[in-house]
């Protein structure tokens, strides 16, 4: 069982993973520092108020506190836009494509598929 164990860990798809989730954890920093810092002063500079992080409604004795909601629906598409022209930009730098619309994978059509299984078929008689 330890050797197993021993085997996982040193697998290169969790060291990978590992990799892909520490530098993702470093990168978030970034982010939403990039959005809290620069972002979000320019957005308050431009409407006069940004937070709504604040705004709530009672109903009877209790308070819903809509406005961190609204609040995080705003980080997130800063942060979505941010993410994505960061990719558009690391595409462009190695010239090749990071973010792809749902493209098919490059192979064989149907028909060189068909004839590749007709040649096999008459090859095992």
């Amino acid at each position: 069982m330890w050797k197993e164990f021993k085997g996982f860990i040193a697998n290169d798809n969790v060291v990978t993973m590992a990799t892909g989730i520490i530098l993702g954890s470093a990168f978030t920093a970034i982010v939403t520092s990039l959005v809290d810092n620069i972002f979000m002063p320019l957005i308050v500079a431009l409407t006069g108020q940004a937070d709504v992080s604040g705004l709530a409604f009672k109903i009877g004795s209790a308070e819903i506190g809509y406005g961190s909601f609204i609040q995080a629906i705003i980080n997130f598409i800063l942060i979505g836009g941010f993410l994505f022209l960061t990719l558009k930009a690391l595409e462009k730098a190695q010239n090749k494509k990071i973010i792809s619309p749902d493209e098919e994978p490059a192979g064989p059509s149907e028909v060189e598929l068909l004839q590749e299984i007709l040649t096999e078929l008459k090859m095992n008689k």
